[in-house]
C-alpha cells in the first residue's frame, strides 16, 4: 500500500505547483501594475516591473512562478495524455526563471523619471527578450498540443479552450510586437489567459 500511495501524493504535490504558479504570478504582477508609480499597463509590459527600487519583487515573482511551473511539469507528465505538452511547459518554466533574472532596461517613463522612449539595450535586456520569446513560444505550443491531446481523448470542450488560450497569447504577442494600440495590455491578457488555463488543467488533474 505504501508504494502506491507515495507516488500519488507526490504527483498531487507537483500538480499543486503547476496549479499555483499562474494565479500567483498574475496577482503579484497585476497588484504591482496597479500600485507602482508611473506604470501604465497600456504602454508598459509587465516585465518592466522588474526595474526600479521595487523591481526585486517582480524578479522574485518570475523566479518563483517559473520554478513552480518547472516542478509542476513533472506532475503533468505523469497525468496528461500527452508527451510533449509537459516538456513544453517545463521549458516555459525555465524560461520564466531566466526572464526574471535577466531584467529589461528602464524605458518609456518607467520607473518614474525615466525618459520617454527606449535607449540602447543592455546585454541582460537582450537576454530577457530571448527568454520571453522562448516562454511565450513554448506556452503557445503547449496549449495547441494540449488541444490535440484532449481532442484525441474525446474532450472537445477542453480542446477548444486550449486553442482559445493559445490563440489569445499568440495574437496578444503578435499585436504587441507590431506596436499595436495597448499592445502590452493585450499581451498581458493573452499570457495570463494561457497560464491560467494550464493551472486549471493541473487543478483538474489533481
Amino acid at each position: 500500500m505504501t508504494t502506491t500511495v507515495a507516488p500519488t501524493t507526490n504527483t498531487r504535490a507537483l500538480l499543486t505547483c503547476a496549479a499555483v504558479a499562474a494565479p500567483l504570478w498574475a496577482v503579484v504582477a497585476l497588484a504591482q501594475a496597479a500600485t507602482r508609480d508611473g506604470f501604465d499597463l497600456t504602454r508598459h509590459p509587465l516585465s518592466l516591473l522588474a526595474t526600479g527600487d521595487l523591481g526585486w519583487s517582480q524578479v522574485l515573482n518570475f523566479v518563483v512562478a517559473g520554478l513552480l511551473t518547472t516542478l509542476g511539469a513533472s506532475g503533468l507528465a505523469r497525468t496528461l495524455p500527452s508527451t510533449w505538452a509537459p516538456r513544453l511547459i517545463r521549458v516555459n518554466g525555465i524560461a520564466m526563471v531566466a526572464a526574471g533574472l535577466l531584467t529589461m532596461d528602464p524605458a518609456d517613463g518607467f520607473p518614474s523619471g525615466t525618459p520617454a522612449g527606449t535607449g540602447e539595450l543592455s546585454w541582460h535586456a537582450y537576454g530577457h527578450l530571448a527568454a520571453g520569446t522562448t516562454a511565450f513560444g513554448t506556452l503557445i505550443a503547449a496549449c495547441y498540443v494540449l488541444a490535440r491531446a484532449f481532442a484525441r481523448t474525446g474532450r472537445r470542450g477542453h480542446a477548444t479552450r486550449s486553442r482559445i488560450a493559445g490563440t489569445a497569447l499568440l495574437l496578444g504577442d503578435l499585436w504587441a510586437m507590431a506596436g499595436g494600440t495597448a499592445g502590452s495590455l493585450t499581451l498581458a491578457v493573452g499570457a495570463i489567459t494561457a497560464m491560467l488555463w494550464v493551472s486549471y488543467v493541473a487543478v483538474e488533474l489533481r
